[in-house]
Formats: structure tokens, sequence, C-alpha cells
């Protein structure tokens, strides 16, 4: 199974970086949910800040690209995953661009879509 990291996690039911988290456990993956507020889902903190995590295959994004810009050295420099996932309303070209250009797999996709046609 593939580490994923989710980034935008919250603790809010309501959202969709909530829903991927509960979905991506429940398809048997190692999920970080890495957020701006603490809090967990379903039993998994939701940890805050740029940690040090490694093997990380996945991280999908769910930050508008406001907020988005302070992660991107800590993404492809730190963590340095094989696949970026930029969910509806994520999407940053330039950042998508640069990401692209080192190497790294860049989808424009929906996590829970990805997940409910055995894309993921």
């Amino acid at each position: 199974m593939k580490k994923t990291i989710v980034l935008g996690a919250s603790p809010n039911p309501a959202r969709y970086a909530y829903t991927a988290v509960m979905r991506l456990k429940a398809a048997g993956h190692e999920v970080i949910p890495i957020g701006i507020r603490e809090g967990e889902i379903d039993g998994i903190p939701i940890v805050i800040g740029k940690p040090e995590i490694e093997d990380v295959h996945t991280i999908t994004i769910y930050l508008n690209p406001q907020r988005l810009e302070e992660y991107y050295d800590w993404m492809l420099d730190v963590i340095k995953p094989k696949r970026l996932i930029f969910n509806p309303g994520a999407e940053e070209p330039h950042f998508m661009w640069r990401a692209k250009i080192e190497g790294f797999e860049v989808l424009e996709a929906c996590t829970l879509v990805l997940l409910a046609t055995g894309q993921y």
C-alpha cells in the first residue's frame, strides 16, 4: 500500500480532506494527515508543521494555492514523494510545472474518485 500524506487535513467531517483520510485508511494505505489545526481523524492525529517523513509515495493536496506556497520546498526537497495529487481547488500551475520539471508525477485529480474507481 502507498504511504500518503493528506496535506490540508481537517478534523471537520464535512471537508473532503477528512473523507480522503478515512477512505485511504479504509483502503489499507498508511495515512499521515497534515493540517493547520490540531485534531484527529478516526484516531489519527493531525500533524501540524512540516515534519520529515520517509518513504512517502503520494502527497494528496487539499490546500488552496495561497496556503500551499509555504509547503513547496518541504514537499519537493524534504519529503520527495513519487506523486503529487492536486485535488480540485488546489491546482497551482507554476508549482505543478516545477514539480513536473523536477521529475515528480503530477496529477490534477480527485483522490476520492481515484479510490472509488480503483485508480489510486
